[in-house]
């Protein structure tokens, strides 16, 4: 078994390191690593100092009623990032879903730019103004979330934003039947560092009754 710093125990013919979240480099790369692959929330939003966005891949579906995504950008009230501060001023912004068309440019959103700069300038990013909220949506996404803030909740250094769903677009190129086709969506997620997946591998399991 493993001692509390971190070892390694042997459970038949596997060996297993264990230990706290430090004993595998640092919390964030284990967590980074290991929870993968992780959908990216291209979050666009406004504030008093201008138009924001920005991807978070500490991000998913939290519920459908009412219909909730999330995402947890690593700051808080007392130090909040403009994507936070956003949402907390104006309790709305949208989440673009990353395919793989716009992959490139949402990586160059990532960009640490002068407060008040606008990452659609920045990037060359077309934007459209959302229907229900007051925020700006990025025109070439196959899908947009337009979300009024549900709740944000502290934890720790970092900070859960709840957007409820109360607007959607989607491209017909991604729909059958009026309804969004997982084989015409080509979403990328997100891995450790660098590196990102695609789903172009796609496959099915039938669920036992």
């Amino acid at each position: 078994m493993a001692d509390e710093e971190g070892g390694t125990r042997r459970a038949g013919d596997d060996t297993h390191r264990s230990g706290g979240p430090d004993a595998f480099g640092s919390p964030y790369r284990l967590l980074s690593t290991a929870v993968t692959p992780r959908p990216i929330a291209w979050v666009s939003s406004r504030g008093p100092a201008g138009e924001n966005l920005a991807p978070y891949s500490f991000s998913t579906v939290v519920a459908v009623d009412p219909p909730v995504v999330g995402f947890a950008p690593v700051a808080t009230e007392a130090n909040p990032k403009d994507t936070l501060a956003n949402a907390l001023e104006t309790e709305a912004f949208v989440v673009n879903v990353v395919t793989a068309d716009l992959v490139e440019a949402m990586n160059a959103s990532s960009a640490t730019l002068d407060a008040g700069d606008s990452e659609f300038d920045h990037v060359g990013i077309e934007r459209v103004e959302a229907a229900r909220v007051d925020a700006p949506r990025v025109a070439d996404a196959a899908v947009g979330l337009e979300c009024e803030l549900y709740d944000a909740v502290e934890v720790g250094t970092s900070t859960l934003v709840l957007g409820e769903v109360v607007y959607a677009h989607a491209d017909e190129s991604v729909l059958t039947d009026g309804q969004i086709d997982v084989d015409r969506l080509d979403t990328v997620g997100r891995l450790a560092g660098e590196w990102y997946a695609s789903t172009d591998d796609r496959y099915e399991i039938e669920r036992p009754p």
